[in-house]
């Protein structure tokens, strides 16, 4: 259960920061408001995760899963580019969490 939070928690700030792109600066009152919303769901399900999982390994993933997420967001839906160091950073990150995941013993209780 601690990962269906985990995984709410970073799809809600992922729509929250894309309202943010779209909230133009906040002068748009209905991205602005999706922004706010969003945020403070995703930490009321981040804060589920952590009766479970170790505050590092919750932000570890919440934050490299959100780079990913954004990043790919931002090149469909908003034009953005990434020149090679962006990508292979983005595959770095990829590449932490997936160790993380396969090799760390920090355990969820």
């Amino acid at each position: 259960m601690p990962y269906v939070f985990l995984a709410l928690s970073i799809l809600t700030e992922t729509i929250g920061t894309t309202a943010l792109q779209m909230s133009q600066q906040f002068t748009k009152l209905g991205p602005s408001i999706v922004v706010l919303v969003s945020y403070g769901i995703s930490i009321f399900f981040m804060s589920l995760a952590l009766k479970y999982m170790p505050v590092g390994l919750v932000y570890a993933i919440w934050s490299g899963l959100g780079i990913v997420l954004i990043a790919t967001i931002g090149w469909f839906m908003f034009g953005q580019t990434l020149d090679a160091a962006a990508v292979l950073g983005i595959v770095l990150i990829i590449a932490g969490l997936l160790v993380i995941q396969l090799f760390s013993k920090t355990s969820v209780h």
